[in-house]
């Protein structure tokens, strides 16, 4: 397959106008023989080409949730993730009883579609909280962190548990980093914590940060907070989310401008309800009413998650908060790869990386997908 004339994001960072070569299911500099026909070729004449999207904190969308949907509904979820342009994805989980957050490891370890997105690992959103910075996690089933339960979550997932958010302030919680930080990625979130609890934490592993600025302490003169102290550990990434909604297009620009373009992860936190209509919606046995992109629980009109795709994400964060496509990009592909350890085969048009393309019109809409190799649309 050849896509021509296209404006190819490079690992450069950069645009250029180019061609892309795939071969069966990776990206190539020379296509085998028989190939190169007119039924292989896509005229990408002005459209971006760009990797396909990486969302590392995905609740749900299409009406159904990873928490509680059974493998045929994660299979449908990551369907629809694929047709908008996320190629790769990290099905995020809620605070919930523990027998219900192993059984929805199991169904989304079990989930396989070729036509779906990649579920590239699990992430864990709670249950391991703070009460007052809970937000919309369900209060009845936090806990304390507890190293043997993150295990037994493992073995359920067959491994595929690869990252945790935590609150470093609670009782234990910064000997459980210390303790599985090797083998799983830990960030902080829903928290409580000051400077010099973040920075235990970052020194015991933790290298990243849930969705900077919502359900964390606010940066202040004389308590930088868990803000502060990520941003002086230029090891650490910090999540945002771009849809209009959770973060002020000024504190957007703020975050860019305080962490560079290098350690921004932009995720959606997407509920089932992405891609639905207006209306009465559960999150972890919450109730959410949703109005256009606002999302909020019925009970205390608190924000609760996102109804935005990464896709649309990426295109309001340039469209209406001034960000460089360039580096509005990179914050949804090169980054989360580097960041989830899975850059070696994904997040940016390699040779020998599979072939997770998408192509963006002048808009920033998602014109065609193509998926390990094969046009979806």
């Amino acid at each position: 397959m050849i896509v021509k004339n296209a404006q190819v994001y490079c690992e450069s960072g950069e645009f250029e106008n180019s061609d892309v070569l795939i071969d069966a299911e990776f990206f190539t500099d020379k296509l085998s023989d028989g190939t190169d026909n007119s039924t292989d070729i896509i005229d990408a004449t002005g459209c971006y080409a760009i990797p396909g999207l990486i969302d590392i904190h995905i609740h749900g969308c299409a009406g159904s949730d990873f928490s509680s949907a059974n493998t045929e509904k994660c299979c449908e979820m990551t369907r629809f993730q694929a047709q908008n342009g996320i190629t790769s994805i990290y099905p995020t989980t809620l605070t919930l009883p523990k027998e219900h957050i192993a059984n929805a490891c199991r169904n989304i370890v079990a989930a396989s579609d070729p036509t779906g997105a990649y579920i590239a690992g699990i992430h864990l959103e709670g249950p391991f909280f703070s009460y007052n910075k809970r937000g919309a996690q369900n209060p009845e089933y936090l806990k304390l962190p507890d190293a043997d339960m993150l295990r037994f979550f493992q073995k359920e997932s067959g491994g595929l548990v690869k990252l945790v958010s935590i609150a470093p302030e609670l009782k234990g919680a910064i000997e459980v980093i210390n303790e599985l930080s090797s083998d799983i990625r830990f960030s902080i979130g829903h928290t409580e914590a000051d400077y010099n609890t973040t920075v235990r934490a970052i020194n015991a592993g933790a290298r990243q940060v849930t969705h900077l600025w919502c359900c964390t302490p606010q940066i202040s003169r004389t308590e930088p907070g868990v803000t502060g102290a990520v941003r002086d550990n230029h090891e650490c990434s910090v999540e945002i989310i771009c849809d209009g909604v959770h973060v002020h297009p000024g504190t957007v620009r703020t975050t860019f401008a305080m962490f560079g373009d290098d350690r921004i992860i932009m995720v959606s936190d997407s509920i089932m309800a992405t891609g639905m209509n207006d209306g009465i919606y559960d999150l972890g046995g919450l109730e959410v009413e949703v109005t256009g992109r606002d999302a909020r629980l019925t009970s205390t009109k608190k924000t609760a998650g996102s109804v935005t795709t990464l896709a649309g994400c990426l295109k309001t964060v340039v469209n209406e908060m001034d960000i460089p496509l360039c580096s509005a990009v990179k914050c949804c592909t090169a980054n989360p790869a580097k960041a989830m350890g899975i850059y070696d085969k994904r997040g940016s048009i390699t040779k020998g990386k599979y072939a997770d393309l998408i192509l963006l019109d002048r808009n920033l809409t998602v014109k065609n997908v193509i998926l390990r190799g094969t046009l979806l649309k």
